[in-house]
């Protein structure tokens, strides 16, 4: 029997017909919906108004995207978890338990957890279970001894105290990692690693107790090889000096101190510690003389060659001892060499400052501490089920809003705030909602600028932390936005950032703002011109009134020395050129006979001077808004979006009335009260009503030339009034005839 195919319901927003997800069903179906019906294909899962946790746990490749396989997996996995999928329509961050799905063993085991979980928190007798119950780690975490991670502490080990102090030199000797309750403890790894080295040392202490040789003084033989190593450079150094000065007699003063250094010791205060002083042999040196042990050493030694004597010598030699020869300076370094090979063989361990006896006492835990990791290990599954727990409660929460922001855009077209909202910007007397997160203005701009919109890039500062916006302004004027004007950002959690505008992307906002365009630019470069020659004209006058000042200057100068000066002399020859006045004359002559005859044809269309008038107006404006409505049918989101990382399907328009939606300029309430008396309104003067009676004579000469008024107007004030003609005379009477005579 062929399966029943399932029946879709869409809605019709931004020019893109989209789908509606009504029930779980649809959520269950959705793979089923050609993707090319879809909205988006792919987001970012970071700078969206979204829970970051339910999207990483959607993204299965951890690449920082959701794409539309993922998103159809996260809903046929939640729909297997439960036993209705009208569940997940529901939303909400409770669960109860009874709805889960128990049809396999997935279903069972996580139904298990679950009541483990309301079990840990002392809720055996509840059926319904939260996200708070699963999010809320510190207190599962302190309920739970075993929690999954691997990881032991010292209060794992509870009472078995001799584990718990073996875990503390682990940690000190091997360093700790952070159990997922947050306290430091030891790994499976750094617990193996310090046995290892125990083992090994144990291993080395063991041979070192076997050989005879290698103790000569047992306990007390680590502290006969010190003394020894202490003083033996020094020993060596005294007896090759004998030998040398036994060899020849020359060489006897040589090997002995010079007055010179014994002056220049002399010289500076003195201590027996000072390097000087033990640089010096430790006796004075003379053939076959044995090494004094007490009276007549070198004072920088005499602490350690006392400390030689009292546990080297007398304990190895056997009898009390005075001085040193060198035949038993030899037997004794003999009789330490197994020893000294004995350290030198020692492994290579990290312990620390552990001593061996220490370091030994931990092995009988070895087994007790690797049993607590064993049981930790044990209970990772169960911690692997509270994550699928967590999942699914949040996808319960979070799934729909994600779909009704991805598989189509019903958040946003309902203005119940998109997850790419960022927040609202208030600027320019007007608030912005359409505001999106960008991290690099530059490159979002240069695919941005496609979506025909006006975008304003904003710099927005709180507290130290920076973020940059990009806001979309879709309604109202834009005659005073420019770079580095401040306004409010609020974001969606309701934080209020300091904005600075630092980029714009200029489009037009509607149809009525480009047809007043034309003018204001005109005005504008009237404005601009007008201040560029006052400011060469003030230029002007400023450097001849410098002259002019010069010229005083030097005139008075050249009065003071009796010769005329010389700007007197240029008075009567600063004439005004006639020929240039007679040809400004003309020139204005010229241009009033053409305004005059502009004026006169313009008058002579009569009843055609508002089509006239119409016609003007649109060939000033007519491109300007011709530009803007094309541009506005092209107005769309998905440049913006996609320059942000989403991979936007549809071509998602910001018609007229939405844009008008996003962008709100300020309204006086109503009902409010408003007062017109405003004490610092501009007052007119009589060049403004003169200016202004004139126009409105212009106007009423127009419409009086037209003949549009003339039914409402008297005969005489008519424009055509009708000409009567004057009554017509009778004709003269024909002469009467004068009959002739006949004949």
């Amino acid at each position: 029997m062929a399966s029943t195919q399932h029946t879709w319901q869409f809605f019709r927003a931004g020019g893109v017909d989209q789908v509606l997800i009504r029930d779980g069903q649809d959520v269950a179906h959705i793979g089923e919906l050609d993707q090319k019906l879809w909205v988006a294909l792919a987001c970012p899962t970071r700078g969206l108004e979204f829970d970051s946790r339910t999207l990483d746990l959607i993204d299965i490749d951890h690449d920082g995207r959701i794409r539309a396989p993922e998103l159809i997996a996260a809903c046929q996995w939640a729909c297997g978890r439960v036993k209705n999928p009208d569940e997940l329509v529901t939303g909400g961050e409770s669960l109860a338990l009874s709805m889960m799905k128990t049809d396999d063993d997935i279903g069972q085991l996580l139904q298990l957890e679950a009541r483990r979980v309301l079990g840990l928190l002392g809720r055996e007798n509840d059926d319904v279970i939260t996200l708070a119950d699963v999010t809320d780690r510190s207190k599962l975490l302190t309920a739970m001894r075993f929690n999954g991670d691997g990881v032991i502490t010292v209060e794992t080990a509870g009472e078995d105290a001799a584990a718990a102090q073996v875990i503390g030199w682990i940690g000190q000797t091997r360093g700790t990692v952070d159990d997922r309750n947050g306290k430091p403890g030891i790994d499976r790894k750094r617990a193996e690693a310090f046995f290892a080295d125990a083992h090994a040392l144990a291993a080395w202490h063991s041979a070192g107790l076997a050989d005879s040789t290698a103790l000569p003084l047992g306990d007390g033989t680590g502290d006969a090889l010190a003394a020894m190593n202490a003083v033996r450079e020094k020993i060596d150094d005294f007896f090759v000096r004998g030998r040398l000065a036994a060899f020849d007699a020359r060489a006897a003063a040589a090997v002995n101190p010079t007055p010179e250094e014994y002056a220049a010791i002399a010289a500076k205060p003195m201590d027996r510690h000072t390097a000087a002083i033990a640089a010096l042999p430790l006796a004075p040196v003379q053939p076959g003389v044995d090494l004094p042990l007490g009276r007549g050493v070198n004072p920088a030694w005499a602490d350690a060659l006392s400390a030689l004597q009292a546990k080297t010598l007398e304990p190895l030699l056997g009898k009390p001892v005075d001085s040193l020869n060198e035949a038993d300076w030899l037997q004794i370094q003999a009789r330490l060499a197994a020893y000294q090979d004995w350290l030198t063989s020692r492994p290579a361990v990290t312990l620390g400052d552990l001593t061996v006896e220490q370091t030994l006492s931990a092995i009988p835990a070895e087994a007790a501490v690797l049993e607590l990791m064993s049981q930790d290990e044990a209970e990772e599954p169960a911690n692997a089920r509270i994550v699928e727990l967590e999942k699914l409660l949040r996808f319960k929460r979070d799934l729909v809003p994600l779909l009704n922001n991805f598989v189509s855009f019903t958040s946003f077209y309902r203005r119940t705030g998109a997850i790419f909202q960022a927040g609202r910007l208030y600027l320019d007397a007007r608030s912005c909602d359409l505001t999106v997160k960008v991290a690099d203005a530059g490159k979002h701009a240069a695919l941005a600028g496609l979506a025909k919109t006006y975008l304003a890039y904003c710099d927005c500062v709180r507290n130290g932390q920076k973020m940059t916006i990009v806001a979309a302004f879709t309604a109202g004027d834009v005659d005073f936005l420019f770079v580095g004007r401040n306004g409010v950002f609020y974001d969606r959690a309701g934080n209020d950032w300091d904005a600075t505008i630092t980029k714009l992307i200029e489009n037009p906002t509607s149809v009525s703002q480009a047809f007043f365009s034309p003018y204001k630019k005109f005005l504008r470069a009237i404005e601009e011109q007008v201040a560029k020659r006052a400011a060469a004209s003030d230029t002007a006058a400023q450097t001849s009134l410098g002259a002019l000042a010069g010229d005083i200057s030097t005139a008075d100068k050249t009065a003071a020395a009796g010769t005329p000066p010389p700007l007197l002399a240029k008075v009567p020859g600063s004439k005004v050129d006639v020929g240039t006045v007679a040809a400004i004359g003309v020139a204005l002559g010229s241009i009033s006979a053409v305004l005059v005859g502009v004026f006169g044809k313009f008058v002579e269309l009569g009843a055609w001077i508002p089509l006239a008038i119409l016609g003007i107006v649109l060939a000033i404006s007519g491109p300007s808004m011709l530009i803007a409505w094309l541009k506005l049918r092209q107005r769309s989101l998905g440049p913006i979006l996609d320059a942000t990382g989403w991979a936007i399907n549809g071509r998602m328009k910001v018609n007229v009335p939405l844009g008008a939606s996003l962008s709100q300029s300020a309204h006086i309430p109503a009902g409010a009260k408003r007062s017109f008396q405003d004490p610092y309104a501009e007052k007119r003067g009589a060049g403004t009503w003169l200016a202004i009676a004139l126009v409105v004579i212009a106007v009423i000469t127009l419409i009086w030339r037209t003949g549009l008024v003339d039914p409402y107007l008297p005969l005489a004030l008519r424009h055509d009034m009708p000409v009567v003609a004057p009554a017509a005379s009778p004709a003269p009477a024909a002469p009467a005839a004068v009959a002739r005579p006949a004949g």
